[in-house]
């Protein structure tokens, strides 16, 4: 289980309203700004009890912007579990966000891929089966 994964964005708010769209049960646990001798950094953890996203704010004029399924180095996509990837999907389209990689049917999961406001790709697994074999199938 991982317990959290970090993200250096350029816009924390519009960040924290995607994953608490997705996820209903997050909330901003936790927010401030650090302080070194070079600059500050406002920082944000959103989530629930057990697990959160850390947002740290990118440096002003920082132009990276990852890129989903490509064949350099970056960040293909998070891959997070839901009881019902359908009515995930529908609130993060709703909401205004767009859908990334479509892929194809499997008879143990459903899957969709959701673009966040800062360009990372979000996998959205619902597993229709128990059985280990069945859910880890390629």
């Amino acid at each position: 289980m991982i317990e959290h994964v970090s993200l250096t964005v350029k816009d924390i708010e519009s960040m924290t309203k995607f994953l608490c769209t997705a996820f209903p049960d997050f909330r901003k646990r936790g927010s401030g700004v650090i302080v070194d001798a070079d600059r500050s950094q406002a920082w944000s953890h959103v989530g629930n009890d057990k697990q959160y996203i850390a947002l740290y704010e990118a440096r002003p004029g920082a132009t990276h912007r990852p890129a989903a399924h490509t064949f350099t180095p970056s960040a293909n996509h998070i891959g997070v579990v839901v009881d019902d990837v359908a009515a995930v999907k529908q609130r993060l389209i709703a909401a205004g966000y767009r859908e990334g990689f479509v892929p194809e049917e499997h008879p143990y999961r459903r899957r969709a891929y959701i673009i966040d406001p800062e360009g990372f790709e979000w996998e959205l697994v619902q597993y229709l089966s128990g059985d280990d074999g069945e859910r880890n199938q390629y």
